[in-house]
């Protein structure tokens, strides 16, 4: 099963997609988000979002900079106060 990732800012809606995992910066320490995951919320710090499309994939990473991540049943929402394009 995948898991449904969205990134967003303020402005706009970045991403809005199905994949395997996702790693976040959260301020206590990198945590990584598969289907399944419980309910959990952090803050993040500012560094890279890794999004890896499939098991073993090469991540793509995107930078952003404060927010939050919350993990509930839909998946994950990562809302960076800003994003690197």
């Amino acid at each position: 099963m995948p898991l449904h990732f969205e990134l967003v800012t303020p402005a706009r809606l970045v991403r809005s997609e199905e994949v395997y995992m996702v790693v976040v910066p959260g301020t206590e320490g990198e945590f990584g988000v598969l289907e399944g995951h419980a309910p959990f919320m952090s803050t993040i710090r500012d560094g890279a979002v890794q999004i890896y499309r499939s098991a073993g994939a090469t991540p793509e990473e995107i930078q952003v900079r404060g927010g939050f991540a919350e993990v509930n049943a839909s998946g994950l929402t990562v809302l960076a106060e800003h994003v690197e394009d």
